[in-house]
């Protein structure tokens, strides 16, 4: 979600197939890609064969939910094994305290930030539940298989808050405006309306044909 307005990526069907587009016209040095995006001044971190996708999102976000339950599926069906998704929280929400972003923070540190990211998304946006109170995080830890009590010793560290704020600096640094926003390798943003599934699917096939030109 940006803070000012919203997306409308999710009403463009998943079955789309690829589409060709204009690169963003960027510096002499951009990669020669297909789709919409934008090539930021960062190092890429691209390694042959795979690409980092980075997701920028906030829990409380309705569209970050809706880019987990439907984006984040498609895209590891087209490319099975050849994306590596990531999740930094961004909190664009107003109002809310930063105790889900902690929770999985702490679970990704301890093996289970996909299991915890899941359940997250869904306690909030289907079961309505925003104060992640101590009881609330005990069931949640023990569905995503982890121990209550290290967990809870975990969060106390500070180690979690740390890893969030580093995120967060991130994502000001890369200059995050919507939730979610997607960072390709390190360098190739991709956002707002571009942010669909037909366009996603595009860059990411291209990123991944250039490998085979080189």
């Amino acid at each position: 979600m940006r803070r000012d307005s919203v997306t409308g990526w999710l009403m463009i069907a998943l079955v789309c197939g690829l589409v060709s587009g204009a690169a963003w016209a960027g510096p002499a040095a951009a990669p020669k890609l297909d789709g919409k995006y934008e090539l930021l001044k960062e190092p890429s971190t691209h390694q042959p064969g795979k690409v980092k996708l980075t997701e920028f999102a906030d829990f409380y976000c309705p569209h970050c939910h809706a880019f987990e339950q439907a984006l984040v599926p498609f895209i590891e069906k087209e490319f099975s094994g050849k994306v590596e998704i990531n999740m930094i929280g961004f909190p664009v929400i107003g109002g809310k305290l930063p105790t889900a972003f902690e929770m999985y923070e702490q679970a990704r540190a301890m093996g289970k930030g996909v299991e915890m990211k899941k359940v997250l998304f869904r306690t909030i946006h289907k079961d309505q539940l925003h104060v992640l109170d101590k009881v609330i995080r005990e069931t949640l830890v023990k569905e995503v298989g982890l121990d209550p009590v290290a967990f809870e010793a975990g969060l106390a560290s500070g180690k979690p808050i740390e890893a969030f704020d580093a995120g967060r600096k991130l994502g000001l640094k890369v200059k995050v405006e919507y939730t979610p926003t997607v960072v390709l390798d390190g360098n190739i943003k991709v956002a707002g309306e571009n942010l669909n599934p037909a366009n996603l699917k595009t860059v990411i096939a291209s990123i991944l044909a250039s490998d085979k030109k080189r």
